[in-house]
């Protein structure tokens, strides 16, 4: 049975009411499949029905970290 459990909420920079939230999600896709992590950007600030999603298998998460870290270093300007 998928099942979501919130691990993380913070306010989406630049906007009024946006939110990101990160999640565990247990069979996300029927019953036996792996869980993933699910981030979700929600623009009105309802944070249970996100405008965007993206669910990464556990497998991935380091490559995503190291990505994610890369595109800041890269083209952040403070």
């Amino acid at each position: 049975m998928k099942t979501n459990y919130l691990i993380a909420e913070f306010p989406l920079a630049n906007t009024k009411e946006g939110l990101i939230t990160v999640s565990h999600i247990n069979e996300p896709y029927g019953e036996n499949s792996k869980p993933v992590v699910s981030i979700g950007i929600s623009l009105n600030g309802d944070k249970t029905r996100p405008d965007w999603k993206a669910h990464i298998p556990y497998e991935n998460v380091e490559d995503v970290i190291t990505a994610l870290k890369a595109a800041k270093e890269k083209y952040y300007a403070k």
